[in-house]
C-alpha cells in the first residue's frame, strides 16, 4: 500500500528578535528569575505557545554535539582535583595525547552555567592548539557544578567574590608548578567567566596573559595591578557590558597596560557559545578564537 505524501509546508521557524535575545541576557545575569522571564517571552511572543518554542533556541543546550568530542583520540582529557584556597577545587584537565616537552598552561574559566560540557569542549579545543588546559569548576566550594541549570542558577547568586578570586589565584599557582607545564600560565574566560578572569589579572601579578569574552570589567581603581597582557572581546550588541569599555580603557591607557580591544560588530553576549541556537555568531567566534590562540601562543611559548 502506497502511503500518501503529505504536501502540508514545514513549519515556520520562529522569529527570534533582539528583544527576545536582550530578554534572556536579562534572565542569564540574574535580574529576571525564571517566571519574569517567561512573562517577557510570552508577551514578545505573542503567546504562551510561542514562547515555550523560543525559549530553548535562546538557552544553550547540553545536547548539542561538541566541537572537540570526549573520546578524540588527539586529546587526553581527565577530571581532577587541586587545592583552592580554602579546600579542594574540581577541575577538567585536557592536554594534547602526543605531547613531547612541556607547554604553556591555559586556565578556561566557564560562564555562570559552571562547568559544563561545553567548557570542557573548550578545554578540548584549546589543547589541540598546543597547550595544557584547566577549566576549573567555580562551583566546587557547593561539591561541584549540579546537572540541573536552575539549581546553578540559584547558587551562583550565593558565590562570594573574593573566595572566587583566591580560587583563580590558587588555580594559577597550582599550574605555575604543574609538571608538564613551561610555567607560563595563560587565562581565557566567557562571561561571568570573562569577568573572573579580569578579576584574576587584577589580583595575580604572575599570570602571563588574560583573555576576557565579554566580560565585566574591574575597578578603575584596580587597574594599576594588572600586569598581565589582556586580549578583550566583546559583542557589538552587548549593551549591558559594553557600558564599562570606555571607562576600562581609559584606566588601562591612563596605567601604560598593554591590551588590545576587539568589538564584534552584530554580535550578540555570548556569541562564542554554539551551544546557543540564538546567539552563537559563527564568523564573530571564528574571528576572536583565531586572535585568542596567536595571543596565547605569542604569551604562553
Amino acid at each position: 500500500m502506497t502511503r500518501p505524501v503529505s504536501t502540508r509546508p514545514p513549519a515556520a521557524r520562529p522569529l527570534i528578535t533582539q528583544a527576545m535575545i536582550d530578554a534572556y541576557d536579562e534572565y542569564t545575569h540574574l535580574t529576571f528569575d525564571r517566571r519574569r522571564f517567561m512573562q517577557q517571552l510570552t508577551r514578545l511572543a505573542g503567546s504562551g505557545a510561542a514562547a515555550a518554542v523560543i525559549a530553548p533556541m535562546l538557552a544553550a543546550s547540553s545536547a548539542q554535539a561538541a566541537i572537540v568530542v570526549e573520546n578524540d583520540p588527539r586529546v587526553k582529557g581527565e577530571d581532577i582535583t587541586y587545592p583552592g584556597s580554602g579546600g579542594e577545587m574540581k577541575a577538567y584537565l585536557a592536554r594534547p595525547a602526543d605531547q613531547k616537552g612541556k607547554l604553556g598552561t591555559v586556565i578556561v574559566v566557564h560562564e555562570n552555567r559552571g562547568l559544563n560540557p561545553h567548557i570542557r569542549d573548550v578545554a578540548r579545543r584549546v589543547a589541540l592548539e598546543g597547550f595544557v588546559a584547566l577549566a576549573p569548576d567555580f562551583m566546587s566550594p557547593f561539591g561541584g557544578t549540579p546537572n540541573d541549570d536552575e539549581k546553578v542558577r540559584e547558587l551562583f547568586q550565593t558565590l562570594d567574590p573574593s573566595q572566587v578570586a583566591a580560587n583563580a589565584v590558587a588555580t594559577v599557582a597550582f599550574l605555575k608548578s604543574y609538571k608538564d607545564g613551561n610555567g607560563k600560565v595563560g587565562a581565557v574566560g566567557f562571561c561571568w567567566g570573562g569577568g573572573t578572569v579580569n578579576m584574576l589579572a587584577v589580583n595575580a601579578p604572575d599570570l602571563d596573559a588574560a583573555v576576557a569574552y565579554y566580560g565585566m570589567q574591574p575597578k578603575a581603581e584596580d587597574v594599576p595591578k594588572i600586569h598581565a597582557p589582556l586580549l578583550l572581546h566583546y559583542a557589538g550588541l552587548d549593551q549591558r557590558t559594553n557600558a564599562g569599555i570606555d571607562a576600562f580603557r581609559k584606566a588601562l591607557e591612563a596605567a601604560h597596560k598593554q591590551y588590545a580591544i576587539y568589538v564584534y560588530e552584530g554580535a550578540n553576549h555570548a556569541f562564542n557559545n554554539d551551544t546557543s541556537e540564538a546567539r552563537y555568531d559563527k564568523k564573530a567566534a571564528d574571528l576572536a578564537w583565531g586572535r585568542t590562540i596567536a595571543f596565547l601562543k605569542e604569551k604562553l611559548a
